[in-house]
Formats: C-alpha cells, structure tokens, sequence
C-alpha cells in the first residue's frame, strides 16, 4: 500500500477553524472521488496555535501507479484547484511512503 502524507499549511486569509470547515467540508467531498483512492483520512492538530501546520492529509493507494493516476484524473484535476484555493501548496512537506502495519486493533 502506497500513502501519500501532506503537512498542510493554511493561506493567510483562513483561520484555522475556516481552513478545517473547508478542508474536511467541500473539499473532502471532492476528494473522496478520487479514481483508485483506497482510505482518506484528515487530521487536526488538538492544539493548532502551537504546531506550525493546520492538518496531515493521508491518502491510500494500491501502488504508485494508481497515485499518478487519481491526480493526472479530471477528479484529481478538480482536487488540486480547489486545494490551492485555501491551501499553502508550497508551505508543507509532502511524503510518499510505502506504509507497513505493524498493529491495527482499531479492526476487529
């Protein structure tokens, strides 16, 4: 399983509260739709003054294959537009990782 992690940093122009209404709202609703997505999960920092990203996107794919192709999609199109609308793109890091469950009891 490949995941794709992106530190999220806000636009100056959103609070945080904003930014994650946005973010898990509209275009949440976009995203879910990406061809070939396996899991997508959000995540907001307990604390967001004190951290300096806004949120930890995960999105799950089979391979690397299946990732170039939800973005080179009209969905992923669709996605990366809207993302650039309240997101900082160039602001957080981005990681490719080939993931390795060592414990999942969150699954019966």
């Amino acid at each position: 399983m490949i995941k794709m992690v992106d530190f999220l940093v806000r636009k100056d122009e959103y609070s945080h509260e904003e930014f994650a209404e946005r973010w898990q709202g509209e275009h949440a609703a976009i995203a879910k739709e990406l061809p070939g997505l396996r899991k997508y999960t959000t995540s907001v920092p307990t604390n967001p003054d004190a951290v300096e990203y806004d949120g930890v996107l995960e999105l799950y794919f089979d391979d690397m294959a299946a990732l170039n192709e939800a973005f080179e999609s009209e969905v992923g199109q669709e996605v990366q537009a809207d993302a650039a609308e309240f997101i900082d793109l160039e602001a957080g890091p981005t990681l490719v990782v080939d993931e390795t469950v060592q414990l999942d009891e969150t699954h019966d």
